[in-house]
């Protein structure tokens, strides 16, 4: 018998993977195989299926204990030692051979699974809304557009057309499910007529080919708090998809993206701002203006400032996402070196260099000491 899949190297987790590790490895996953991502692509809807799958059990503790304990390829514990397949399960040494997912619904009922006409919540969407750095820093109202799954307007999302309704499915009497006999144990399935239903609708509705729900756009307006970050999730209660027979809606889920900008970058609440200076600024000193977030300052550059100095400009930077305190800025000074001189710039540059002593160039002085005491 195949080998059955490892629920947590489907997810990419270690077995003593936290809750949280567990969620954060689904939910990226889940992103990564959405079709909206794929286009559709049938392995990457069969990969999501199995992650779905994954995920629905490891995420409740009382399953994940189950699976730790029997549902391992490599378990032996609690079947006589003939683990999955190894001929100590069933009648007449033909091991055990339901599927799966049947093996689960046998432990754990319906596998956490809706029951036949059962409300169901409606799916969680995710989308990426791309900001600016000073959104970022103070908050904005976007408006954004989706699309997202709606109950059928025409059938109110039963499926069935307007003046008919659903019967009850003959082969599963309404349940949604139906018991197979595998050696001593009997299993509960799916219903294949009704695929879990429990009913079966004669006349779908035309609008939504009897789904119950069709897809249509939807635009919202979201705000971003002060703060956020590259990676920031937004969660929006009740904007994802309609639920099944009066199931709650799905949440939308908003993962933000910040663009570069020309001048800033961030480093958690401190901005960073590289600024160049002329030869004779950084030499004598000077007052300047640099750019920042809320506008120009004035900024002090001291006489004698080098490449790489650091200034720091005081509660300018971005705010902590929770309130606790504003970050500062940080601008970086660049001494940069004349180019194209004029004749007299250049002859100036030269009076100016024969009138140095070893004082004027502390740092070119010391290089020189160290340089000729390693050559002695």
């Amino acid at each position: 018998m195949a080998q059955k899949p490892d629920l947590y190297e489907m997810l990419g987790v270690p077995r003593d993977a936290s809750q949280e590790q567990i969620r954060k490895a689904y939910l990226k996953l889940a992103h990564k195989y959405h079709p909206d991502k794929t286009g559709g692509d049938k392995e990457a809807e069969e990969k999501l299926k199995q992650i779905n799958a994954a995920y629905d059990i490891l995420k409740t503790p009382e399953k994940r204990t189950q699976y730790d304990r029997f549902g391992s390829t490599d378990a032996q514990g609690g079947f006589g030692g003939g683990g999955f397949g190894g001929g100590g399960f069933g009648g007449g040494g033909q091991g055990f051979e339901a599927p799966f997912e049947d093996f689960f619904d046998m432990l754990f009922g319906q596998g956490g699974k809706r029951g036949a006409g059962g409300a169901k919540a409606g799916n969680d969407l995710e989308l990426r809304l791309g900001i600016t750095l000073e959104e970022a820093a103070f908050g904005a109202k976007k408006k954004i557009r989706y699309n997202r799954r709606e109950n059928c307007g025409d059938c109110s999302g039963t499926g069935a057309a307007p003046g008919s309704k659903a019967e009850s499915c003959s082969q599963c009497q309404g349940v949604g499910q139906v018991r197979v006999a595998h050696g001593f144990f009997s299993v509960t399935r799916t219903c294949p007529q009704c695929q879990g239903e429990g009913k079966i609708i004669s006349k779908p509705c035309r609008t939504c080919a009897g789904k119950g729900q069709t897809k249509n756009a939807r635009e919202l307006s979201v705000d971003v708090p002060p703060g956020v970050d590259s990676g920031s999730r937004l969660r929006v209660t009740g904007e994802g998809e309609a639920g099944h027979a009066g199931g709650r809606r799905g949440d939308l889920y908003i993962f933000i993206d910040i663009a570069e900008h020309p001048f800033f970058e961030r480093d958690g609440t401190t901005i960073v701002c590289e600024v160049p200076i002329t030869f004779s600024q950084a030499a004598l000193g000077a007052v300047i203006r640099v750019p920042t977030l809320e506008g120009e300052a004035e900024l002090k550059i001291p006489a004698g400032s080098q490449t790489d100095t650091q200034l720091r400009l005081r509660s300018m930077g971005m705010p902590d996402l929770r309130g606790y305190r504003q970050g500062d800025q940080i601008v970086r000074v660049i001494v940069e070196t004349p180019v194209k001189l004029s004749r007299k710039q250049k002859d100036l540059l030269k009076e100016f260099d024969d009138q140095a002593d070893p004082k004027t160039y502390p740092n070119r002085t010391k290089f020189e000491a160290d340089a000729e005491k390693g050559h002695s």
